[in-house]
């Protein structure tokens, strides 16, 4: 049985102009917010870092945007992970990478982690 044109679902896309991309705006609101729901411990520092530490400990979150090393890779995010079975990984996001992004990963990093 064949159905009409008329009877499919329009597909409806956003024109390009409706698109609102996120940017970086420099700020660690949503990455922290997150941290401290998922009540992992969070130091700030004299300097303005700040590190985050999993409540297991084998994950590290590091803001750092005070940190020269860190802005000499052109980095403000470091992830660490250590796996109770494999070598540790590490994950760095850039200076224009937008908070909300560092957030979605170590949601889903958390999503994925065993309990």
């Amino acid at each position: 049985m064949n159905a009409s044109a008329t009877l499919q679902p329009a597909v409806v896309r956003q024109t390009v102009e409706d698109r609102h991309w996120l940017s970086s705006d420099h700020c660690a609101t949503p990455v922290l917010e997150l941290l401290h729901a998922l009540d992992w411990t969070v130091v700030d520092t004299p300097e303005a870092n700040i590190h985050a530490t999993s409540p297991d400990g084998r994950v590290y979150v590091g803001w750092l945007p005070e940190d020269p090393a860190a802005w000499t890779r052109d980095i403000v995010w470091r992830v660490q992970v250590q796996p109770t079975e494999s070598a540790a990984w590490v994950q760095e996001f850039g200076t224009h990478t937008p908070a909300e992004v560092v957030a979605g990963f170590v949601a889903a990093l958390v999503a994925h982690s065993p309990r």
